[in-house]
């Protein structure tokens, strides 16, 4: 029987932090603000414009101003969303192990499609991922798992014999509640500190390398 491996993409197959941290201290820039270092915004960055504009600007969605400036941030980000974005060392190989060993693979990301798809061919992992769902393509984003239940629906997999990898809790939650294996992958953005221990996920990656020896162990028992 087919098994798919599901995966978060900022911060668990790709680094967009930069691309992301640089249209944030834009917004900073056309408030006359200075811009911040990268590492007080890369934490962020997992939690798309609603984390980086608060960081940035200190601004929530209850704002008055925030939906402009929300607009503002995905417009810059569109247009330079490439010049330092790249997958994170040793998830090609990851993914060639995976295709290898007969297991398909997808990707289920809050970012929108209209973002979301450029940069999964400009990284060249459209060629081999069985699905992308994208943070429109269903009516919820995660932590609910509608997201990745359509993504098991999509290349015809039961969800018990899935595993879903991503760096914030709401991934741990949302493929949980999915009814799938779960692995938080720790170098990412939001995965540091012992507080990814309190996630309640089946398994802890320190770098994409520990994410195959985990898929072999949790997918034996599926």
């Amino acid at each position: 029987m087919k098994k798919l491996i599901l995966f978060d993409f900022d911060g668990t197959l790709a680094d967009t932090a930069p691309d992301l941290a640089a249209a944030a201290n834009k917004l900073r820039v056309r408030q006359g603000l200075a811009p911040l270092p990268y590492e007080a915004l890369r934490p962020m960055a997992s939690q798309g414009a609603r984390g980086l504009i608060k960081a940035g600007l200190g601004m929530d969605p209850d704002h008055p101003e925030y939906a402009r400036w929300r607009q503002q941030f995905l417009d810059d980000y569109e247009q330079d969303m490439t010049s330092r974005t790249e997958l994170f060392p040793g998830v090609t190989a990851l993914l060639d192990t995976l295709k290898n060993h007969g297991y398909a693979w997808g990707i289920v990301t809050n970012k929108v499609e209209y973002l979301a798809l450029p940069l999964v061919r400009h990284l060249g992992l459209d060629r081999d991922s069985a699905v992308t769902v994208g943070g429109d393509t269903t009516a919820h984003t995660k932590p609910h798992p509608e997201p990745l239940l359509h993504a098991a629906r999509s290349a015809g997999v039961d969800p018990a014999r899935c595993v879903y990898v991503g760096d914030d809790q709401r991934d741990i939650i949302a493929g949980r509640a999915a009814g799938m294996r779960t692995i938080v992958a720790a170098y990412g953005y939001c995965g540091q500190g012992s507080a990814t221990d309190d996630w309640n996920a089946d398994a802890i990656a320190h770098s994409p390398a520990e994410i195959w020896p985990a898929v072999q162990q949790l997918t034996a028992m599926a």
